[in-house]
């Protein structure tokens, strides 16, 4: 599995910014199931899930992404993209795109982020908002 983010930016709050992460390497089967999502690590905190998508395509966000994040997968083009609206200086991180292939579908998106050798980790990139 191989995760690839696009190239991050800086931008002024209240501004938006779209992430794009481009996946290969693997696809659902009655066996494997994927799921996929953003993390993000500002300097000196610890790595937290922003916003996932289940094998079912179901998406889920952190509070303070709702309303303001959207994740959406597209499955032809190989692209998980997250679009970041009226985004803050909170915001200000590095994000990585992730993916973890599970045997139990439910239990997908609950263990992704884990360590182990079925989660998977693109290289990151740096999302800085000004005041």
């Amino acid at each position: 599995v191989r995760l690839a983010e696009s190239v991050g930016d800086s931008v002024q709050a209240g501004g938006s910014l779209r992430l794009t992460c481009s996946f290969s390497g693997y696809a659902n089967s009655s066996t494997s199931h994927y799921c996929m999502g953003w993390f993000r690590q500002a300097t000196g905190l610890k790595r937290e899930r922003v916003a996932s998508v289940d094998p079912d395509g179901k998406s889920t966000y952190r509070d303070s992404a709702k309303d303001r994040f959207t994740i959406s997968q597209d499955n032809v083009k190989n692209t998980l993209t997250l679009e970041m609206n009226n985004v803050q200086p909170e915001d200000t991180a590095t994000y990585f795109c992730a993916a973890r292939v599970d045997p139990y579908k439910d239990m997908c998106v609950a263990r992704l982020g884990l360590t182990g050798p079925t989660n998977f980790w693109g290289q990151g990139t740096q999302v800085t908002v000004s005041s």
